[in-house]
């Protein structure tokens, strides 16, 4: 335990993990998505000369490129996901998505493991999951799978999964008694 910070709120802090979106072929795909925007509102709304054969209108044009040249991008650049074991539980924040941490108390956690998985398990990187199976997670195929007392599934991508279950047998087991 003398590894362990503290946190603002008092609470001691275990583990703390940021992940970002940094995967070479998903970049090259949302820049190809940007870019495309971006030539046709340059196109269209600098030079007048509307794309395709039923083309969009200016106002239509424009929110497309804020949508896709502007904040998708910003959406993939800025988001992270961050993952805390303090000595009250579990903290997952991802980022745009989650502007506060989302705790999940020791209490509440049945057992959790480390897990190979496959991404297309849950649709992809991102949250993902369906009804009592979730998954945050942005790059990997490694992490944590909880299981909760109310019977879902988490599971929690991490690229040090080792390290948070280490970190999760010892803040619990320290600061509650045991499992």
């Amino acid at each position: 335990m003398s590894d362990a910070v503290r946190h603002e709120e008092g609470n001691k802090v275990f583990f703390q993990e940021v992940q970002y979106f940094r995967q070479w072929w998903l970049w090259l795909i949302v820049l190809l998505i940007a870019g495309l925007s971006w030539h046709t509102a340059v196109e269209q709304l600098m030079f007048g000369i509307p794309s395709g054969n039923n083309p969009a209108s200016d106002p239509e044009v424009l929110v497309i490129w804020v949508v896709f040249g502007i904040l998708f991008p910003a959406i993939f650049w800025f988001g992270r996901l961050i993952t805390e074991v303090r000595s009250d539980g579990l903290y997952i924040c991802f980022f745009p998505f989650h502007l506060s941490f989302k705790k999940i108390p020791f209490t509440q956690i049945k057992r959790y493991e480390v897990r190979t998985y496959s991404p297309a398990e849950y649709g992809g990187w991102g949250i993902r999951g369906w009804f009592d199976d979730k998954a945050y997670n942005v790059s990997g195929n490694r992490g944590v799978q909880l299981e909760l007392i109310n019977g879902k599934r988490l599971l929690i991508g991490s690229q040090k999964p080792e390290e948070l279950v280490r970190a999760i047998d010892n803040a619990w087991k320290g600061e509650t008694g045991g499992k």
